[in-house]
């Protein structure tokens, strides 16, 4: 079950990243990206997790308050 679920996440994903960094792939390829990028994120978040414990959860707040203000910018504030 762990398979099936780590190939629907990574399809999201990598559907997800590749919309917004405008790259057209394949199926294959797409699910390889988000697979691919949600071990790297998670190997990075547990990293950060481990070595900075409560700093760990400020520093994602930041990082998503950083994209958010980028999808803000780039998609929303042009209307």
């Amino acid at each position: 079950m762990a398979i099936i679920y780590l190939v629907i996440i990574g399809a999201a994903a990598g559907f997800l990243a590749t919309r917004l960094m405008k790259i057209e792939s394949d199926i294959i390829t797409t699910v390889v990206i988000g697979m691919a990028g949600a071990l790297i994120g998670g190997l990075v978040l547990r990293g950060l997790t481990a070595v900075m414990g409560f700093m760990a959860g400020f520093v994602g707040a930041v990082l998503g308050a950083l994209v958010l203000i980028w999808v803000w910018q780039t998609y929303l504030k042009r209307r």
